[in-house]
């Protein structure tokens, strides 16, 4: 979920995707034991061009560190991996079927990351469709479908809960996050409807003519230019926080946990989880700088999920090194300089926490 911010007589764009932090059911409020490993990691986050937080662990050898594991840090759309556990198991409870088709509708789409803002509306992907998407190019508008067709959010943190991983929290839908962006800048500019804030971000890129949407945008810029003008520049930062504000909330531990759930079947059944395990394993690294940093440092097949905004740029999943998979869940905030700077430290964490395991290669 990453954006861009222009002040004043610009808007702000997102790309994709809580509350005060909860403890997950039997956590340890504390970091693990001093090891080589979590020396290892601290002494790497030291010099990480932010504030990192890393949960790591070896699920052979039960082996685990952290840095910062149990803090809370803004999920951007890494907490689309909960939705799509969720959707999982409704599909094994029989409350959903995956090849159900959805229409796409003018109204379900949003900006940011993903292709199917660029299709022609009135198309039927089917749920598996939206969320293997969600999933593998952060598709928002398949995102807020998929959420469309579950109810909400609710149900998918009401699924966190019952999984004893509340730290995890989804605050918005993405046209709701969206939405909020645009109206704390510009106050009195809104009510924005779901159009309104795609007109803003996306007039000018959607695929065919839509005269309406470019007329809607022209229009809304000047309101929005001339409040935050009145208002005075504003920082990015400001805009974003408090939590209740982010897309999610999520701790590096919590999200680990539900990753192993899904790599050790315990969440799903084996149908379930092999197919998310899939789905997580192709995700693209076009458009996903630090899907194309862990190809350059990783020789090992990575299954995960990405997830950025101004400041973040989180990722978390599965590595499957020589020696056993390993869960990463590697959030940050706070980012100095170029993103790709930071995409990249993580790219060689990565490669030294598989080192780790498996032994250097040199």
């Amino acid at each position: 979920m990453r954006f861009r911010t222009l002040t004043c007589v610009f808007v702000l764009l997102v790309h994709a995707l809580l509350p005060a932090p909860f403890r997950a059911a039997g956590a340890s409020a504390q970091e693990p034991p001093d090891t080589p490993l979590s020396r290892l990691l601290e002494a790497e986050l030291a010099r990480f061009p932010g504030i990192a937080g890393l949960y790591v662990k070896h699920l052979t050898t039960g082996e685990e560190a952290s840095v910062r594991g149990d803090e809370p840090f803004e999920s951007a759309s890494t907490i689309k991996v909960a939705i799509m556990a969720h959707v999982y198991r409704m599909a094994d409870a029989g409350d959903i079927d995956l090849d159900e088709r959805i229409e796409l509708r003018r109204s379900d789409l949003v900006g940011g990351s993903g292709i199917f803002r660029y299709k022609g509306v009135g198309l039927n992907p089917s749920i598996r469709d939206l969320v293997t998407e969600m999933i593998i190019t952060s598709d928002n508008t398949a995102t807020d479908m998929v959420l469309r067709r579950i109810g909400g959010v609710e149900p998918v943190n009401a699924f966190i809960q019952g999984q004893g991983l509340e730290p995890l929290h989804m605050n918005h839908t993405v046209y709701s996050y969206f939405r909020g962006l645009y109206e704390r800048m510009a106050p009195g500019v809104g009510p924005l409807s779901r159009e309104d804030v795609f007109a803003l971000c996306c007039a000018n890129t959607i695929l065919g003519n839509v005269p309406s949407l470019a007329e809607r945008q022209d229009s809304l810029d000047r309101a929005i230019a001339q409040r935050a003008s009145a208002r005075g520049e504003q920082q990015t930062g400001a805009l974003l926080h408090p939590e209740e504000n982010w897309f999610g909330v999520a701790t590096p531990r919590a999200m680990g946990q539900l990753l192993e759930r899904i790599e050790t079947c315990t969440i799903a059944s084996e149908e379930s989880c092999e197919e998310m395990r899939r789905i997580l394993r192709n995700t693209q690294a076009s458009g996903t700088p630090i899907a194309g940093a862990l190809a350059i440092h990783l020789s090992v097949p990575v299954g995960h999920k990405t997830g950025g905004t101004t400041g973040v740029t989180n990722d978390v999943g599965i590595l499957y090194a020589n020696s056993g998979p390993i869960v990463m869940a590697f959030y940050n905030r706070e980012i100095a300089g170029p993103g790709a700077v930071a995409e990249i430290r993580m790219g060689e964490v990565a490669r030294m926490v598989v080192e780790y395991f498996d032994g250097a290669r040199w």
